[in-house]
């Protein structure tokens, strides 16, 4: 891997964030280890131009890395369960696991939220609904004990 494949995906990120258009309190920062693509030079410049911090794990502290490995360790669970023969047919379906990850997947780190609603800010508001329907349900089952007990 070289610079100018990071820097291509990093770009590809920028976009599909909308962080390349947006004004942005903060810009992302990049979390890497120190392979060679990520200490080069042009990188750096790169990254120096679209005002973005650069952090380096520490050497040989895999753990840093840890929630990137994982979501990848759980795409390829997912998406190497079937065959691909057309390289368009395994797009696809990347695509399609990353758009389940975000937008319908439930992550119990996010307090069984998905991405897209923390991201949105929609989070205070479901929870919310989840406290109604909750305190609801528990009415509904207190008055059918007490009027099956009764």
């Amino acid at each position: 891997m070289k610079a100018e494949d990071v820097t291509a995906t990093l770009d590809l990120a920028l976009k599909a964030s909308g962080c390349d258009c947006a004004t942005a309190v903060a810009k992302p920062r990049l979390l890497s280890d120190n392979g060679s693509s990520y200490i080069a030079g042009d990188l750096a410049d790169y990254l120096k131009d679209e005002g973005m911090d650069h952090v380096r794990s520490a050497p040989y502290h895999p753990q840093t890395q840890g929630k990137i490995e994982r979501w990848h360790q759980t795409m390829k669970n997912r998406v190497l369960l079937e065959h691909y023969f057309l390289p368009g047919d395994l797009e696809r379906q990347i695509g399609a696991f990353v758009k389940h990850y975000n937008t319908r997947r439930y992550h119990e780190s996010l307090g069984n939220l998905t991405p897209a609603d923390v991201y949105y800010v929609r989070s205070d508001q479901i929870l919310e609904q989840r406290e109604e329907i909750k305190l609801k349900t528990m009415l509904t089952r207190r008055l059918r004990h007490e009027t099956e007990n009764a």
